[in-house]
């Protein structure tokens, strides 16, 4: 056990490719806040990303590019334990344990599950039961609270439900996690107006070259009926503060192509920083750090595993 007091909150992310300036604001941000007020665990969810992420080196890659990431935007592996779920097999047997307490038409109501179901897409049996795997990461660190999105309240209460269950069959031995709901999340305007999205390809990218920025800033919606490119304007409140974007936009009203510009101008200063030190981080850095986090979050999640394992009659 440690003997930090604050309280202690996971959150895991997938490594599912590039992040985009939404990412940042919506949910990176407000961890970094979170993080200097709990004992704070970061895992890379790579065996979660398996029930989408068919190519190996894709992935491989990825489980790289999102500890750069990381390290890049300001988490320090001094305090944060930032991990791989794959390097602590606890995650894997805690899982099997909690599939063993719920049942079937339970699971069967997930979320993510329908969705694939009723879009006809593979429904495999990763995806059916990776609430559990997704229990077992939050429990097995005696974690206070997660911090989710709105969206993704069920997944919380899925954890409970198994606690619950385990719970009941063998003592109170696993503790029961409560969510923080990030408020601001989702709420990241894209180039189009709508919330900002991969999937939407609206997005302006985090780590991405002046070149990058200044494609997707241009491409920016704008209504040519008004003095001020709201979408502009919207996107531009996340990098300067009222009073000076309504100074700029009053001595530049109408001229779209100027404020687009000033917009590209504010993104890169506040990117570059971060993109030079992304590019500074090796393969082995990355490794280094995980490694580290790998043995610090082993020790905490062992004690929790053994409990289980001490309770059900695995050991002897």
């Amino acid at each position: 056990m440690t003997n930090d007091s604050r309280l202690r909150m996971l959150t895991g992310l997938q490594p599912s490719g590039d992040l985009h300036i939404g990412n940042y604001f919506g949910a990176l941000a407000p961890f970094l806040t979170m993080a200097k007020e709990h004992e704070t665990f970061l895992m890379v969810a790579d065996y979660h990303a398996l029930t989408s992420v068919k190519d190996g080196n894709l992935l491989r890659q990825n489980i790289y590019n999102i500890v750069r990431d990381y390290l890049a935007v300001g988490v320090d592996p001094n305090e944060v334990t930032l991990f791989r779920q794959s390097d602590n097999s606890d995650h894997m047997e805690l899982g099997w344990v909690l599939n063993c307490m719920v049942t079937v038409p339970f699971l069967m109501q997930g979320h993510s599950y329908k969705d694939k179901v009723a879009k006809g897409l593979e429904a495999n049996a990763g995806l059916f039961t990776y609430p559990m795997l997704m229990a077992a990461d939050i429990v097995l660190y005696n974690t206070d609270v997660v911090p989710v999105g709105e969206d993704q309240r069920q997944h919380l209460e899925y954890t409970r439900e198994a606690v619950t269950k385990f719970n009941n069959n063998y003592g109170d031995i696993l503790k029961e996690p409560k969510e923080a709901i990030m408020k601001s999340v989702g709420v990241v305007p894209g180039t189009d107006g709508q919330k900002m999205s991969k999937s939407y390809k609206n997005t302006i990218p985090l780590f991405g070259s002046r070149e990058d920025i200044q494609k997707a800033v241009m491409s920016i919606v704008t209504d040519s009926a008004g003095d001020r490119p709201q979408n502009v304007y919207d996107i531009h409140t996340l990098f300067k503060s009222e009073s000076e974007l309504n100074t700029l936009y009053e001595n530049n009203a109408g001229k779209y192509k100027n404020l687009k510009e000033a917009l590209v101008e504010d993104i890169d200063q506040f990117i570059s920083p971060m993109r030079e030190l992304r590019d500074s981080i090796s393969d082995q850095d990355v490794i280094n750090v995980l490694q580290v986090g790998a043995k610090k979050a082993r020790a905490v999640s062992h004690e929790t595993l053994e409990r289980v394992r001490d309770v059900i009659g695995i050991n002897l």
